[in-house]
């Protein structure tokens, strides 16, 4: 099989009724087959599967064991030459797919793609989830082309080009998965939210691009899992954007010529002050009367500090020097959001470290 499509479910029965049937059409064509992988779901998910979707292969976790966990698990049961993750609540066009697999096709040294990332509320707004691509900053905070903190833009045609990204959305991204082998998958540690992001730094780290492949359109609902007001959300991205950092931030500069010890010490000084502007977040919180956020940064720290594995002097010794590190921002996304309102967009595609 070239291509293996498949869903992580956890209890989304009703998006999974919605939106299946159109996915299933879309690959029929296509070298490609649709795999629905289910994290023990309470909400009778594979009973309706049996029933309504019975050609669909089934994979039944043991538990439920996060979009990373979860993926990893269900991927180690499927031979495929790409995989492609993509939520229940993802709404496909017809011909989505054969863009990225042509473009992986046509490009050996790409080792993640996705798709352009529509709202599926506003049909012509990209989406926060992925929009057309994902950015970082100075200080580890993920944006997107088209997404910047919660401003999203129209589409308009400003990125019908394909590109290389920092990161490709987890909501459909497309992989080979000699590479996901080879990386160990997503990291476990992360359980949901940015580990696409660290899956494709470390790809980059390897010597490998990331695109978005403007071709191909999908359309997501997003929060089906989690709403965006969830304080368990909250802790989880201010607790992964610092094991982000802990795992890639010291090799990149090392990948880039600085000597191990000076890449730790850069790395570390970085780190430091993204805790200090976690800190102030939290500040604003608890000012504001958001007790239960603030607790949520307090708690995201502290889980970090118990789950870091930075690389040593020897790691980074034997780190593949590469300058190809793409979609990566030299400033701060929130003080350009704040400076520039809705002419940020503009401004930070002519400051773009390419």
């Amino acid at each position: 099989m070239r291509t293996a499509v498949v869903i992580l479910n956890w209890n989304t029965k009703d998006y999974l009724e919605r939106f299946l049937p159109g996915l299933v059409d879309s690959v029929s064509n296509e070298d490609a087959e649709v795999i629905v992988a289910d994290s023990a779901s309470t909400d009778e998910s594979m009973e309706m599967m049996r029933e309504k979707f019975p050609e669909v292969r089934r994979i039944e976790l043991d538990g439920n064991y996060g979009f990373t966990g979860g993926y990893n698990r269900a991927l180690a049961q499927v031979e495929a030459e790409y995989f492609v993750l993509i939520n229940s609540d993802i709404e496909v066009t017809p011909g989505w797919l054969a863009p990225l697999t042509d473009w992986m096709e046509a490009h050996p040294d790409c080792g993640a793609c996705a798709p352009k990332l529509h709202s599926w509320y506003e049909r012509e707004r990209f989406e926060y989830a992925g929009a057309a691509g994902g950015r970082i900053d100075r200080w580890g905070y993920p944006f997107c082309r088209g997404r910047i903190l919660s401003r999203t833009e129209e589409d308009h045609g400003q990125y019908d080009a394909p590109a290389d990204v920092f990161w490709a959305t987890g909501a459909c991204l497309m992989t080979r998965s000699v590479l996901w082998r080879r990386l160990g998958g997503l990291d476990d540690r992360f359980f949901a939210h940015m580990e696409e992001i660290d899956y494709c730094w470390r790809l980059q780290l390897e010597g490998y691009r990331i695109c978005c492949i403007p071709q191909s359109v999908v359309y997501h609902l997003g929060g089906g899992t989690l709403p965006q007001t969830s304080p368990w959300k909250l802790k989880l991205n201010f607790r992964n954007g610092l094991l982000l950092l802990e795992n890639n931030l010291a090799r990149t500069f090392a990948a880039q010529g600085e000597r191990p010890r000076k890449a730790l010490r850069h790395a570390n000084r970085v780190i430091f002050w993204r805790k200090c502007l976690d800190g102030c977040s939290a500040a604003v919180y608890l000012l504001s009367g958001r007790k239960d956020y603030f607790k949520a940064v307090l708690e995201a720290h502290r889980e970090a500090r118990s789950l870091v594995s930075r690389p040593d002097v020897e790691a980074l010794e034997s780190q593949q020097k590469t300058s190809g590190i793409a979609g990566r921002y030299g400033g701060s996304i929130i003080l350009a959001s704040l400076l520039k309102g809705k002419r940020v967009f503009d401004y930070i595609e002519s400051k773009m470290v390419l």
